[in-house]
């Protein structure tokens, strides 16, 4: 497989959030995505996750972890690549800027709150760093969810994959 930097890697988690983000999002396959970067031409994926936890005392945040694993923690793992089909240097700004957010260790966004970019969860940070660079990925597409616990507007995966300038390049 492939990656570029500023590609969208999409993957469906088994675990409880994952359950309730596909439960939630009825049109889509997924449960979570990542932006692609490149440190030292190895590929990363940065995404924003609860509960993935890399060592004593972690917190759930924005981070960047080698393409294999963000796909090998989960055995079976439904997943997919998509590349946006704009300028390899748009793609570029916007993968660095995902890069400083994980440096930064951005929070994730438990409130899921979209009015405020200091904690962010997957869909946010993706829409919100390609929003740097002019591009809604959402198109401004939301989904409206009334599940106990979670009530609102919220993007979820297919929000973005239905994204007019995506391509699919790959599913697993």
């Amino acid at each position: 497989m492939h990656l570029e930097e500023g590609d969208l890697l999409f993957r469906r988690g088994t675990g409880f959030v994952g359950h309730v983000v596909t439960m939630a999002d009825t049109e889509g396959r997924y449960s979570h995505v990542g932006i692609v970067v490149y440190k030292d031409s190895v590929p990363y994926i940065v995404h924003a996750v609860p509960h993935e936890h890399d060592f004593e005392g972690d917190f759930d945040r924005v981070k960047c972890e080698d393409a294999r694993s963000f796909i090998g923690r989960y055995t079976e793992c439904v997943a997919g690549i998509y590349r946006l089909q704009v300028s390899d240097s748009l793609k570029s700004i916007a993968a660095n800027h995902a890069l400083r957010l994980s440096e930064k260790q951005i929070p994730f966004d438990h409130d899921y709150n979209l009015d405020d970019t200091t904690a962010l969860y997957c869909t946010e940070l993706i829409e919100y760093v390609y929003g740097l660079v002019g591009i809604s990925i959402s198109e401004g597409r939301r989904t409206d969810v009334s599940l106990p616990g979670m009530r609102g507007e919220y993007i979820m995966p297919s929000d973005l994959t239905k994204c007019s300038k995506l391509e699919v390049v790959a599913t697993m």
